[in-house]
């Protein structure tokens, strides 16, 4: 009989799960539930992540896509990754009680848009088509905004002016981005950059502390739902250093055949996923073999972001501080 060899030992990145924007983002949603009391609507999927948002249901958030479906003088949220100028313009017309849980990093590439776009800018976003970061950021503008997903998408774009500016998703493969922004350059040499990157801290971090991981273990589970576009990029980015890699939802999703002839499991967690399904991870790892568990040196974030005015005047770092 061949012996079956088990995870021994479990290497966590380090960072991973939660960033700022998305632990301001259910604050928000909390806050705006303890304060108003439920049902609080909120537009589309708080953060991509079943859990948190299933954990939000239970408290009394409704989450919903048409505003339609929210009624007269309700409390609503925009969700962290932001919302177009009409959605915007619909919410007031209906009388709504907004807060805006947009991440402040999405916020900035908005503003972006708006200042040049009165300079008689046109913009290339490279972003994938139906994320609903992209759908807000390129509804900023009514026109002359143009989405590459890829390289070969880049030939196509044909700007009515000569004023051209480039605007990023922020949560793609810094790699990926990085490929697109190069052809980006050589058809339009003259294309104005950001002054600084639009992909976000925690995204460039998280991929950074793959890069390390990966190398180092047999396997790379990464914590993260299939809709959070964060996730997907760390289990893409440790296939494409010659490591595999899965993702799973939850600890009940890992398959003992992954680990099979795999002595050290490398363990990450995308933006949106809690660190409550880390723990369960390990865990499960814990009862298939693993005996010892450490971190691998990272990057330690300190970044919080405020909370609107309505909600209370704590700072993210009071916030974090009080749930510990």
């Amino acid at each position: 009989m061949t012996e079956v060899i088990l995870p021994q030992e479990v290497l966590l990145a380090e960072p991973r799960g939660f960033c700022a924007g998305v632990d301001r983002a259910i604050e928000i949603v909390e806050r705006a539930l303890r304060k108003y009391g439920a049902p609080i609507y909120v537009r589309h999927e708080i953060v991509h992540n079943t859990y948190v948002v299933n954990d939000l249901k239970a408290k009394g958030a409704i989450f919903i896509e048409d505003l339609s479906d929210v009624p007269p003088g309700a409390t609503l949220v925009f969700s962290a990754h932001g919302v177009s100028q009409a959605v915007r313009a619909e919410a007031d017309a209906r009388g709504f009680n907004v807060f805006d849980a947009t991440c402040p990093l999405v916020s900035k590439v908005h503003v972006e848009l708006a200042k040049l776009s009165k300079e008689g800018y046109e913009f290339i976003m490279i972003g994938h088509k139906g994320h609903p970061e992209v759908e807000g950021t390129m509804g900023q503008l009514t026109e002359g905004i143009y989405l590459v997903e890829d390289v070969a998408d880049v030939v196509g774009v044909h700007p009515q002016g000569d004023k051209l500016a480039v605007v990023t998703q922020t949560t793609l493969s810094v790699d990926d981005a990085a490929e697109i922004l190069t052809e980006v350059k050589r058809v339009f040499p003259h294309v104005r950059e950001p002054k600084q990157q639009d992909i976000c801290y925690a995204t460039q971090n998280r991929q950074d502390a793959v890069k390390v991981l990966a190398p180092a273990v047999d396997v790379v589970i990464v914590v993260g739902s299939h809709t959070s576009s964060n996730s997907n990029r760390l289990r893409e980015l440790a296939q494409r250093l010659g490591t595999a890699a899965y993702m799973v939802d939850a600890a009940e999703d890992l398959q003992a055949h992954w680990l099979e002839g795999r002595r050290r499991v490398g363990l990450t967690a995308g933006a949106s996923a809690p660190d409550i399904l880390v723990q369960q991870v390990i865990a499960r790892l814990r009862e298939m073999g693993a005996v010892s568990v450490r971190k691998v040196d990272g990057v330690e974030e300190k970044i919080r972001f405020p909370l609107p005015l309505g909600l209370g005047d704590k700072s993210m770092a009071e916030v974090t501080a009080s749930r510990s």
